[in-house]
């Protein structure tokens, strides 16, 4: 298999990052990158879905939550987080 050098341009922490990963799986970045190429051409496409993040039930209901607490005129409040300590009884 005859082989091509590529040039490509991508962030210097994304790349430290995803080679430490990719290393702990015994892979290189030029492995992993044919590999992906290889699935593009076998799935005639992007081998994952590309979609945005759902939320979890969890963080909807804090959401929810949130929301009620803002519109509750009798919900307590804090002019700061200093205050919040102390009302809790938390010294710094």
């Amino acid at each position: 298999m005859e082989t091509v050098a590529t040039n490509i341009r991508i962030d210097k922490q994304l790349k430290e990052q995803s080679s430490q990963v990719l290393e702990g799986l015994g892979l290189s970045l030029s492995g992993a990158i044919n590999m992906f190429l290889r699935q593009v051409i076998l799935q005639d496409g992007l081998p994952f879905k590309v979609e945005y993040p759902k939320p979890s039930r969890s963080l909807k209901k804090a959401i929810k939550e949130g929301e009620k607490l803002i519109n509750d005129p009798k919900a307590k409040t804090y002019k700061n987080f200093q205050e919040l300590l102390d009302e809790m009884g938390i010294k710094e």
